[in-house]
């Protein structure tokens, strides 16, 4: 159960992440999807899902690999 929960938190901003990409793909051929009023708006939302998407996983994969001590010296937070 816990692997699974463990994937559901991973899957969520993964989704996310690849919403933001269809949103800027959606923005770069004029696009415009019906939420948005307007292509800017679609192109900053977009910008902000892949950030936080790509940013949440990132250090997912950071603090586990911490954890194991597979991490260079100067990501390492015991080191400083």
């Amino acid at each position: 159960m816990a692997r699974m929960a463990a994937f559901i938190v991973l899957l969520i901003p993964a989704l996310m992440a690849g919403a933001g990409i269809k949103f800027l793909r959606d923005t770069l051929y004029g696009k415009l999807i019906s939420p948005f009023p307007w292509l800017w708006l679609q192109f900053i939302i977009g910008i902000a899902f892949l950030i936080i998407g790509l940013g949440f996983f990132a250090g997912y994969l950071l603090n586990r690999d911490r954890k194991n001590g597979r991490v260079a010296p100067k990501f390492d937070k015991q080191s400083k």
